[in-house]
C-alpha cells in the first residue's frame, strides 16, 4: 500500500514549497509540487510608469533581485526598441556574472551539499589522508592538512559543546549518506572556504550595483553607472582593477575547489545518475548582451527535445519568434480563475483558493510550457544548449568534470549521466566555471570600450500613444526568466513574470502532466520514509526559489507591514 509523504516546508530554499508523495516498494510513485504563497506582483503593476517596474520586480525575492530588474528594464527596452550603450551592457554583464557565480556557489555548498555529505561522519577523517586525496585532485590552497586538521578540530568542539550550529538538523548518519570520512571531511571546510568566496562576488555585485540586495543602478535605457577615469567620485580605473582582483579570487576558488567537489561527489555517488532526470526537454535563452539592439550574444541559447542534443535550436535575441510564439501559462491546477493555457501578454492573474486538491488545484504555482509541453530550465538545460552549440568554454569545463567523476567512479561517466539529480549540481558547477571566463571577456570589453573614448551609459526612452508590448529575457542562475509587458499610454496595461521556478516548481498542466519537479521525483529510491531525504535531494537539485514563482498581497488591509524610522 502506497504510503503519503510531506515535506512542508521544504527549507534550505527561497520561499515556501510544500512536496507530497506517495512511496510504494522503497521508491516514488507519485509527486506533487506545491506553490504556498499568492502571486500578486502583476497586480501591483498595473497602471504605473513602465520605468519604475525594475524598482518593484526586483523585490520579489530577496535572492533573485538583480535578474528581475535586469529582466524588466530590457522588456521595456524591447517594447520601445531603445537601443541601450555598449559601456551600459558590459556593466549589466558584469553585474549579472557576479550575481550569478555568488548564487551558484552558495547553491552547492550552503543549500544543497549537506544532502550529500556526513558532517559528522568527517570527525573519523584522518587529515593527512584527505589532504593527500584533495591534493591529487586540485591545486587550491584550502587543501593543505593543516587546514583540515583545523576544520576537524571546529567541528569536534561543534559536538563536544552539543551545538552542530550552522550544520544542525541534518540527516547524519542516514543510510543514503555513503561518501568516506575523508571526502566528508575536504567538503566541510570547502562549505566554510566559500563563505568568504561568495563574500567576494557579492562585492562585485555592491561595487557595480551601488548596494545589494536591490542593486540601484539599473534604469530604462541603461545604467546610472557615470563614467570618468579622473574622477573618484565616479565609475573610474581604480574600481574597476579592484573589481579585476576580486574576480582572480573567486576564479581560484571555482576552478580549483568547486568544479573538483562537484566531480568528486558525483563519483562517488554515480548511482545518482540514474535518478531525477523528469522532463527531458530544455530550454535556454541567449546571455551577456554585446550590441545596442540586444541581437548579439556572447553566451547562446536554444532547446533541446527528449534530451538528444542533436536536435537543439537556437533562440538568438529579444526579437526571436520561436521564443516569443512557444510561451503559455496554465492555471488548470493552480489556485486562479480560468483554466486556459495563456500566452503571456494576454496573462491573467486572479486568485481562486479552494483547498489541495490532488486531481484538481493545489498550487499556487502556474504551469509554463514551451508549444504545449513543459520544459526543464536551469543550469543543466543552459549547459547542455551551450555543449550542443559547440561552445569551447563550456566544453572545456564540462569535459574536466565528465573525466574527473570518471576517475572517481572507476568507469566512464559520459553527458548522458547529465539527465539527473546529481548531473544538474555537475551542471551549475560548469556554468559558474563558464561565467567566470565570460565576466573577465566583460570587464577587458568594458575597459577596452572606455579606452576608445566612450564614456556613455544611457539613452532616454520616450513612449508613444498606444499600445506597445515587449519581452525581457534573462538566463538567471535557475533558467529562463522572462517579463512580458503591455504599455497602453505610457502605463503599464499588463505585467507577466514567467520565472524558472514557475517552469520547474509548476504543477501538472493544462493536459496533466506532471510538471519538471514532479516528474524528476518518480521512482526515486525511499531509503527512509520518516527521513526522506532523496526527496530533497531532487528538489534541491533545481535550486528552487519560491518567492519567485509565486508572490504575496494582503487582501485585508492596505498594508502588510508598517515599518517606523526614528
Amino acid at each position: 500500500m502506497a504510503k503519503r509523504v510531506v515535506v512542508d516546508p521544504v527549507t534550505r530554499i527561497e520561499g515556501h514549497l510544500r512536496i507530497d508523495v506517495e512511496v510504494e516498494e522503497g521508491k516514488v510513485s507519485k509527486a506533487w509540487s506545491s506553490g504556498q504563497m499568492w502571486r500578486g506582483i502583476e497586480t501591483i503593476l498595473k497602471g504605473r510608469d513602465p520605468r519604475d517596474a525594475w524598482a518593484y520586480t526586483q523585490r520579489i525575492c530577496g535572492v533573485c533581485t538583480t535578474v528581475h530588474a535586469l529582466t524588466s528594464v530590457r522588456a521595456v527596452e524591447n517594447a520601445l526598441g531603445l537601443e541601450v550603450p555598449k559601456n551600459a551592457q558590459f556593466i549589466r554583464n558584469i553585474l549579472l556574472a557576479a550575481h550569478a557565480i555568488h548564487d551558484h556557489i552558495v547553491h552547492f555548498y550552503h543549500l544543497s551539499a549537506l544532502d550529500w555529505v556526513d558532517i559528522v561522519s568527517a570527525l573519523k577523517a584522518d587529515p593527512a589522508e584527505a589532504a593527500k586525496l584533495a591534493e591529487g585532485l586540485s591545486s587550491w590552497k584550502g587543501n593543505s592538512v593543516h587546514e583540515l586538521r583545523a576544520v576537524q578540530d571546529k567541528l569536534k568542539s561543534f559536538v563536544a559543546s552539543g551545538q552542530l550550529g550552522i550544520f544542525a538538523n541534518g540527516y547524519w548518519g542516514h543510510p543514503s549518506m555513503t561518501l568516506p570520512p575523508e571526502v566528508n571531511l575536504i567538503a566541510a571546510a570547502h562549505y566554510l572556504q566559500a563563505l568568504e568566496i561568495q563574500r567576494e562576488a557579492n562585492r562585485i555585485v555592491t561595487i557595480v550595483g551601488s548596494k545589494t540586495p536591490h542593486v540601484q543602478n539599473l534604469c530604462v535605457g541603461g545604467v546610472t553607472n557615470s563614467i570618468n577615469l579622473d574622477s573618484q567620485g565616479v565609475f573610474n580605473m581604480e574600481r574597476l582593477m579592484y573589481i579585476r582582483a576580486l574576480i582572480d579570487k573567486m576564479d581560484d576558488f571555482v576552478q580549483n575547489a568547486y568544479l573538483v567537489d562537484v566531480s568528486i561527489v558525483g563519483g562517488f555517488y554515480a548511482d545518482w545518475t540514474g535518478y531525477g532526470a523528469g522532463i527531458t526537454d530544455y530550454l535556454c535563452v541567449p546571455e551577456m548582451a554585446m550590441d545596442a539592439k540586444g541581437t548579439e550574444f556572447s553566451l547562446p541559447g536554444g532547446y533541446i527535445t527528449g534530451g538528444d542534443l542533436s536536435t537543439f535550436k537556437p533562440i538568438t535575441s529579444f526579437q526571436d519568434e520561436f521564443f516569443i510564439k512557444g510561451v503559455k501559462e496554465s492555471s488548470k491546477h493552480s489556485w486562479y480563475h480560468g483554466d486556459e493555457a495563456l500566452h503571456p501578454w494576454e496573462g491573467e492573474t486572479e486568485p481562486n483558493y479552494t483547498d489541495f486538491d490532488d486531481d484538481g488545484q493545489y498550487s499556487w504555482i502556474k504551469s509554463p510550457t514551451f508549444y504545449d509541453k513543459p520544459a526543464q530550465v536551469g543550469p543543466l538545460a543552459n549547459v547542455l544548449c551551450l555543449a550542443a552549440s559547440g561552445h569551447e568554454s563550456t566544453m572545456k569545463h564540462l569535459n574536466f568534470v565528465l573525466d574527473t567523476a570518471s576517475s572517481v567512479a572507476g568507469a566512464k561517466v559520459g553527458v548522458g549521466a547529465l539527465h539527473s539529480t546529481i548531473g544538474r549540481h555537475a551542471a551549475r558547477a560548469v556554468r559558474c566555471a563558464v561565467l567566470q571566463d565570460e565576466i573577465k571577456v566583460q570587464w577587458q570589453n568594458l575597459v577596452d570600450n572606455i579606452g576608445s573614448g566612450d564614456t556613455d551609459t544611457f539613452n532616454q526612452p520616450v513612449f508613444p500613444k498606444g499600445e506597445i508590448r515587449g519581452v525581457g529575457f534573462h538566463e538567471a542562475p535557475r533558467g529562463v526568466l522572462s517579463h512580458w509587458v503591455v504599455i497602453k499610454d505610457g502605463k503599464i496595461d499588463n505585467y507577466q513574470a514567467v520565472v524558472p521556478s514557475t517552469w520547474n516548481a509548476g504543477p501538472r498542466n493544462q493536459d496533466d502532466v506532471p510538471g519538471p519537479y514532479e516528474a524528476s521525483l518518480l521512482d526515486n529510491p525511499i531509503a527512509d520514509p520518516e527521513k526522506p531525504l532523496e526527496v530533497l535531494r531532487t528538489v534541491h537539485s533545481f535550486d528552487p526559489c519560491i518567492a519567485c514563482a509565486i508572490h504575496l498581497v494582503d487582501t485585508e488591509n492596505d498594508s502588510t507591514v508598517t515599518v517606523k524610522a526614528l
